[in-house]
């Protein structure tokens, strides 16, 4: 094994999540030489646990998350399209509450949109869009990204650190896309864990992303990934416990089932339990001029349940930062 001081690069990227492997891949195509540090195995955990279907989930309205989102949306459509392993372009329904038709303020990134159809009421919900939303089998597709990633040149090491300074023995510029340790490496206080709690089901052929908005009794959401189905969901602020707990279980898979009555046989397979990386004020993605006084940092952190939704989009700006720092 190389010593660590020697591995060097033009830029380190800390983090080996969705956004510090997209990130990464967009460095090594605008011609630099990079090295990922990551203190997880492969695929990391909150990334590969998430149910991964495009939606700016508890995004503020903003130009800036459209337009990240709407380049995401962009990319992932064009890999589906390509065959990229684990992701897939499939039709979404978003119920909303009785007589909300304000076009929902991320419109603009979703080709297609469109109001529900008489047809496409479910129950109580009579209203809501319709579009066909990128969804992603975390597991595989992080895998496929590493592999692209190391197949272009880039380094990989594992190695734990405690603040971004330490990263500077390998390259002169740091991008720090750490997740939910992003905070603490550069002493940001405000990241917080939003608890995420999944029920994996086997799929009895369904197709059809359903999402209920502000459903009274919790996050309800059922996304198809071929073999099997993830049901959701909570958004615990604050919670760090990794263990499932039975009782949300239930209650998800009691939501779900009332939402497509098919559900009712399909056999639990698994309860994924994710730690969102929340920051209240939003996504951090700038130059950062003053942490650290020899070497650059560009921050891209607390996408909270959104890091599929923005990854290629905030990788996209990430890489302008680096390229003009």
């Amino acid at each position: 094994m190389k010593p660590e001081k020697s591995m060097k690069a033009d830029v380190v990227v800390v983090g080996g999540g969705i956004i510090g492997l997209t990130t990464a891949i967009r460095l090594l195509e605008l011609g630099a030489s990079v090295l990922v540090v990551t203190d997880e195995a492969l695929p990391a955990r909150t990334s590969s646990v998430a149910a991964a279907v495009w939606y700016p989930t508890g995004m503020r309205a903003g130009r800036d998350i459209t337009v990240r989102a709407s380049d995401t949306y962009a990319e992932l459509a064009r890999q589906a399209a390509d065959g990229t392993p684990g992701v897939t372009l499939g039709p979404c329904r978003m119920y909303t509450s009785p007589h909300d038709d304000e076009r929902p303020w991320w419109a603009t990134a979703v080709p297609g949109l469109r109001p529900l159809r008489t047809n496409e009421a479910n129950g109580p919900w009579t209203e809501g869009w319709s579009f066909d939303a990128p969804t992603v089998d975390m597991p595989v597709y992080l895998n496929w990204l590493v592999t692209r990633f190391l197949a272009a040149g880039g380094l990989l090491h594992h190695r734990r650190i405690n603040h971004l300074s330490e990263a500077a023995m390998w390259a002169p510029l740091i991008v720090n896309a750490a997740g939910l340790t992003a905070g603490s490496l550069c002493g940001d206080p405000t990241m917080t864990p939003v608890r995420g709690q999944l029920v994996r089901v086997a799929n009895p052929g369904l197709r059809t992303s359903l999402r209920v908005q502000d459903h009274p009794e919790g996050y309800t959401y059922i996304h198809p990934r071929g073999m099997d189905i993830v049901l959701g969901g909570t958004f615990d602020v604050n919670r760090w416990e990794l263990s499932p707990d039975p009782a949300t279980a239930s209650a998800i898979l009691a939501r779900c089932t009332a939402l497509e009555p098919r559900l009712a046989d399909a056999p639990v397979l698994s309860h994924p339990v994710g730690l969102r990386p929340h920051r209240p004020a939003g996504v951090r993605l700038e130059h950062d001029p003053h942490l650290l006084p020899t070497t650059p940092v560009i921050h891209n952190y607390g996408h909270g349940g959104s890091g599929v939704t923005l990854s290629w989009g905030c990788a996209n700006e990430a890489a302008r930062l680096v390229a003009t720092t």
